[in-house]
């Protein structure tokens, strides 16, 4: 079983030496450490470090970190890493916080925050509902916008002229400026609706 180090700072001009000072506290090797240099808006298993120390962890491993918040940029991400981890057979356990899934409290304090996260979710989820029916009722619209029916049938007819011209479908599509997914879908609308 080894002791492997998780350090993770936001900038260059930020120091990790408290943390490695912490790891090395408690066992962890110096070359068993991996670290980030990264804001927080990326998502731990999408940084370099994070990568190579999933990639170098084993079985009955135990990973440290200082505090539980360098796992993750936000309790979701964090609670995401933890059981990342745990589901490879590797522990976890944060010096600060006293997390350690070994023991009956560090047990209670991960379930704490996968309840936290699941909070999280659900205030994200309802920012963005509430987001969405404040921009509607500003006048905002979703999806595609609106296309004239006139405009379907210029298109359609430069389309149909290159094509009699030796003109590919694709090529022909590119030239209005449509895939020839959407020429095709235009094309079926145009035919259902007997306008062709």
């Amino acid at each position: 079983m080894r002791r492997l180090g998780y350090t993770r700072v936001s900038t260059t001009s930020q120091d990790a030496r408290l943390q490695l000072d912490a790891l090395r506290g408690v066992g962890v090797e110096g070359r068993d450490v991996f670290s980030d240099v990264t804001s927080g808006n990326r998502a731990a298993i999408k940084r370099p470090g994070m990568k190579k120390l999933l990639e170098y962890a084993e079985d009955g491993d135990t990973v440290v970190v200082w505090r539980i918040d360098r796992l993750g940029r936000s309790l979701i991400d964090v609670l995401n890493t933890v059981n990342l981890l745990r589901e490879r057979g590797v522990k976890v356990r944060s010096i600060s916080d006293g997390i350690d899934p070994e023991t009956s409290s560090g047990r209670m304090m991960l379930g704490m925050l996968a309840t936290l996260a699941e909070y999280e979710r659900e205030l994200i989820t309802e920012r963005v509902n509430a987001g969405i029916a404040a921009a509607r009722q500003s006048g905002t619209r979703f999806g595609r916008p609106p296309v004239k029916p006139d405009e379907i049938q210029q298109k359609l007819q430069i389309v149909r002229e290159a094509r009699a011209r030796g003109r590919t479908a694709e090529e022909a599509a590119r030239l209005v400026g449509w895939s020839r997914a959407t020429l095709y879908r235009h094309q079926h609308a145009a035919t259902v609706g007997g306008e062709m």
